[in-house]
């Protein structure tokens, strides 16, 4: 079978891109040819390939009339969210932060369940490979957070457990040996804010940027607090930094277990917080898998290729999930 859409030729421009690039994911991901010449798209295939590609290429030529920039990545997320039954535009079009022209959005449709949960849930759990957007999604929410006034101050937090005895060994006092483990907190704030702004907010304390061993002893209320590499807590760590929580703040805890680098015979906090906190209101679990990995295709190839060696080394971490994008009971619990 084959069928001939017509797109207006901004949307003709925009699936050209650069080298094809759009072209050949819709290619890959339809399961049928696809080319274009002038304005018009051509699909060949079977009747189902062709029916699936149609509404693909019309809710792509509709984002786009909406002014959102195609990408690869948007044909994933646009396929994602049919398949999930939900419109692209309300996935796509839930624009968290703004910063100098650039609208960050999620891409798939468990970001968008998990930014929805950051709204709506005191604390919030991001369990998932690298590449899926939970840190940046966070901070982007809490850049948010902060500039609608919703809280006082940020504040982000590792732990450093990865350096164990190396951070003797680096120049320089506690800050400077720590910085390495803190950097990627320091990047996704800078792409938030301005430098300016952000040195600004560190040197008046409104952001702070500390590993998790600082969290001891506080009670922090009116905040936005992210738990970055939460897989590296061990369970009383987990528990000392969810019970300070304060009054009118919000905790984000992000991880992957897959990446767990403390001594094999000590357990992750991340790992065990599931089962401890599974029937306790006003928090949410969200997990991402490989489809949600928005960074270059071949990152989440390489994701899948780690995630089945890992579910063939430790099953009872990596339960079945889903299909489809559909999480686990305990998952779909609501407060």
């Amino acid at each position: 079978m084959r069928l001939q859409i017509e797109v207006p030729n901004q949307v003709a421009a925009e699936l050209a891109g650069s080298q094809d690039a759009v072209l050949r994911t819709l290619e890959e991901r339809l399961e049928c040819q696809v080319w274009l010449r002038g304005n018009v798209v051509t699909l060949d295939g079977d009747e189902d390939a062709i029916q699936a590609g149609e509404r693909v290429v019309h809710e792509l030529s509709d984002l786009s009339a909406q002014g959102h920039e195609l990408g690869p990545g948007t044909v994933s997320a646009v396929q994602g969210a049919i398949a999930a039954e939900r419109e692209p535009a309300q996935v796509l079009e839930d624009v968290v932060w703004r910063h100098r022209g650039r609208r960050i959005a999620p891409r798939t449709v468990n970001q968008k369940h998990y930014v929805d949960s950051i709204r709506e849930h005191t604390i919030t759990f991001g369990i998932g490979p690298a590449g899926t957007g939970k840190t940046f999604l966070a901070v982007a929410m809490a850049a948010a957070a902060l500039s609608r006034r919703e809280v006082s101050r940020v504040i982000l937090t590792r732990p450093a457990v990865e350096a164990g005895e190396r951070l003797g060994f680096l120049p320089g006092d506690l800050m400077a040996k720590i910085d390495p483990y803190l950097r990627p907190l320091f990047d996704a704030l800078h792409d938030m804010l301005d430098p300016e702004r952000v040195s600004a907010h560190l040197e008046r304390g409104v952001i702070e940027v500390a590993p998790l061993a600082f969290m001891r002893g506080r009670t922090i209320n009116d905040s936005f607090v992210i738990l970055d590499e939460a897989q590296n807590t061990s369970p009383e760590q987990m528990k000392m930094f969810l019970t300070r929580l304060g009054f009118g703040s919000k905790m984000v805890v992000t991880g992957d277990i897959t990446q767990i680098d403390l001594p094999r015979d000590q357990r992750s906090g991340l790992v065990v917080v599931a089962d401890v906190l599974e029937s306790v209101q006003e928090i949410e679990f969200v997990r991402f898998g490989g489809e949600d990995v928005v960074r270059h295709q071949l990152v989440q190839r390489i994701v899948e290729a780690y995630g089945e060696q890992a579910q063939r080394e430790a099953p009872e971490l990596h339960p079945a999930d889903r299909e489809g994008g559909e999480r686990r009971p305990a998952d779909r619990r609501r407060a």
